[in-house]
């Protein structure tokens, strides 16, 4: 095999960083990653070991960069654009998508294998390029997850990238337990946990509660015991961002144009849910020289007001920001707050793409691409130190003061932190 790739490679004029990928996928696959050398990828590339070196740095960078060849994370539009989309519903298009990542996944599976062995020797910087990896794979998920509901007019009590998350995590460690142990799910078992996947993803796995799924009127007719972009799991993890984090996107969202860094702000500047963004229309902005503020209409009915000042960093007056600003810039007649490029109301699809666009390339503390849900958490735990009451926030956000104390312990992490730094400089 080695010798015919070898030959095949002599004929090509690909590059000699096409064929070190594939001498690389080659013994990667055949003899694992361990027992390759960096001599023999480059004895079959045909090139001296100087060229592998210079085109990845390192044996683990080159790792990286065929696994992004291969396209085990990546390419997921060729998932979409097949079986899954001909789905007449979300549990269809659930079932159809796990099929196919399983099935491409396992594919490549020395490369999985070699990247779960490898996890404990990736420098900072490779960690970061994968994170970013499997974010864009996920945000991609979510993306398609947020079309099909939006076609069957469902609606979830977590976002959908919460929900490509956990769907993503099911299937990647379900295919890492078989190639680690000696537990193998083909055939049948497979379809089992498949199916017990679906099952989780659309209503959970106890069923003393109500389903998570439900319709977008049945939504909009009562308030929802969680907010719908968070879920009993993440209410405890709370993740806001600092704030040149918050400042970046801003800035980057401006860039964007008017409407992405109008959304931006307002996520950041009034913490309401990206659902409520979807639903708000002109009539529900009020501003003028001494207030500003967005009327929210379904799920917890509410005024809450839109600050001048994010982060520390003031975006105009009352009257003149960048909401206002993109209400300005409008020349149609449509209510609708927010527009797609067609024209059209904005959709959930439609507002995670402007949110990737604005924290592309960005990371959060831990690593990780920023999330939508984080801009409503930084709201929270900012106003809470700026000594907003719990009560007082439980009727802006919508939330119970219950759901809320997660936020008020993250308040009081932050402010000692701050105290025991301003001791710390005192005593210098």
């Amino acid at each position: 095999m080695q010798v015919l790739l070898a030959k095949s490679m002599t004929r090509s004029p690909s590059s000699s960083r096409k064929r070190l990928l594939a001498a690389a996928l080659n013994l990667f696959s055949d003899q694992g990653f361990n027992l390759t050398t960096t001599r023999q990828i480059a004895d079959l590339a045909e090139v001296n070991e100087a060229t592998l070196f210079r085109n990845f740095g390192s044996k683990h960078d080159l790792l990286l960069a065929v696994i992004d060849d291969s396209g085990m994370f990546s390419h997921l539009h060729e998932s979409f654009s097949g079986s899954s989309m001909e789905s007449d519903s979300l549990a269809g298009a659930i079932t159809n998508y796990a099929r196919d990542r399983l099935l491409r996944l396992e594919q490549h599976s020395e490369l999985l294998r070699a990247l779960v062995g490898e996890a404990g020797q990736y420098s900072v910087m490779q960690q970061r390029v994968l994170a970013q990896r499997l974010t864009q794979s996920t945000q991609e998920l979510a993306a398609y997850l947020a079309r099909v509901m939006e076609r069957e007019q469902v609606t979830a009590h977590v976002s959908s990238e919460a929900l490509a998350r956990l769907l993503n995590s099911l299937l990647y460690g379900c295919l890492v337990t078989e190639l680690t142990s000696e537990l193998h799910s083909g055939g049948t078992n497979r379809d089992t946990f498949i199916d017990s996947v679906v099952q989780l993803c659309l209503h959970g796995a106890i069923a003393s509660s109500p389903p998570d799924i439900v319709t977008m009127s049945e939504q909009q007719g009562r308030a929802t015991a969680l907010p719908a972009s968070m879920s009993k799991h993440d209410e405890k993890r709370i993740a806001d961002l600092p704030a040149d984090v918050v400042r970046s996107i801003l800035q980057q969202a401006k860039k964007h144009g008017a409407q992405t860094y109008a959304i931006v702000y307002l996520l950041f500047g009034s913490g309401i849910l990206p659902t409520e963004v979807l639903g708000l229309r002109r009539s529900h902005h009020i501003s003028n020289a001494r207030q500003h503020l967005v009327q929210i209409n379904h799920g917890a009915v509410r005024q809450v007001p839109v600050n001048q000042w994010v982060m520390g960093k003031r975006y105009g007056s009352y009257a003149n920001n960048p909401l206002s600003q993109w209400l300005k810039s409008r020349k149609d007649q449509d209510p609708s707050l927010f527009l797609t490029d067609q024209g059209q109301p904005l959709t959930q699809s439609a507002l995670l793409e402007l949110w990737h666009a604005a924290t592309a390339d960005m990371l959060a503390p831990d690593n990780s691409p920023p999330h939508i849900e984080q801009a409503r958490q930084t709201w929270c735990v900012e106003m809470l130190m700026k000594g907003m009451s719990v009560d007082d926030l439980s009727l802006l956000s919508g939330w119970t003061t219950a759901q809320l104390q997660p936020y008020v312990r993250r308040a009081r992490e932050k402010a000692a932190l701050e105290r025991a730094l301003q001791l710390d400089q005192k005593s210098s």
